[in-house]
């Protein structure tokens, strides 16, 4: 497929790039919510992808929000059948469930602002290096809340105490002080963004990536009841042994090297 708002680069070692262009200011819409769940369902049955990278062809922009005046225009105060903001949030999250969900290391290469939209996107990743702008829930202060899964992601990784501070403040963090709590895996100098996440990226993918996939579902699964989230992480380790991840690396440590997985 074509994409119109997203670039995909493959690169070493099964790392492949997903590169945001969605002019003006890379704002979250229809198209790009679409080209974003095809790719991430491309790049999950490709066999020769192991770790996801997403960042941001804009400057200045990781992520932008939803268009907010276009949803208060298109709100019909005498409707009654339908709901079509909460249509739109649940659109929204659907969107970057399929990440958060997504059965492969995921990491967003932050190289802009990520506020509101764009950090509850960044939040469904599994990791965050960030290099310049700021990152935060921002919507209180427009008068609104998050939308598109920030309060039940930024609470499950921050806890409730830190998460209702930073959203009821719309604190907008500069890419160290997020590192400092824990919003962001790491922040970097803009000119080490790319080879920092590379490196990273590249580590991943020389490990045990089914495994990692599998071990990302039963880590969802904490947020169920205990019985559940247990028959989950069961149901994933037995899963593991229906590759060679488990022969390669079990061998590997009897013979006290260290396992190749690719």
């Amino acid at each position: 497929m074509d994409y119109q708002t997203l670039k995909v680069e493959k690169r070493a070692k099964g790392v492949t790039w997903v590169t945001i262009n969605n002019p003006p200011a890379n704002a979250i819409g229809d198209k790009l919510m679409f080209e974003l769940e095809h790719v991430a369902n491309v790049l999950k049955d490709d066999q020769s992808v192991r770790v996801i990278v997403i960042t941001s062809a804009h400057p200045k922009s990781f992520l932008a929000g939803a268009d907010l005046m276009g949803i208060i225009q298109s709100v019909d105060p005498q409707a009654v059948d339908d709901d079509p903001i909460a249509n739109l949030s649940a659109r929204m999250q659907a969107c970057f469930h399929t990440f958060a969900t997504l059965p492969k290391p995921v990491i967003a290469a932050i190289n802009g602002h990520a506020l509101g939209g764009g950090c509850e996107f960044a939040l469904a990743c599994d990791f965050r290096f960030m290099s310049k702008g700021r990152i935060g829930l921002s919507e209180l202060s427009l008068g609104i809340i998050p939308g598109a899964g920030g309060t039940q992601r930024m609470t499950r990784l921050l806890g409730r105490a830190k998460a209702i501070e930073l959203i009821f403040t719309a604190k907008k963090l500069e890419p160290k002080e997020a590192e400092e709590l824990g919003l962001i895996t790491r922040a970097v100098a803009p000119d080490e963004l790319e080879s920092v996440t590379t490196e990273f990226a590249e580590q991943l993918a020389e490990g045990a990536v089914h495994a990692m996939g599998l071990a990302k579902r039963a880590i969802n699964a904490a947020e169920y009841p205990i019985a559940e989230g247990l028959a989950i992480e069961a149901k994933a380790f037995s899963e593991t042994f229906l590759t060679d991840e488990p022969s390669i690396g079990i061998a590997a440590f009897y013979l006290k090297e260290k396992a190749k997985f690719l």
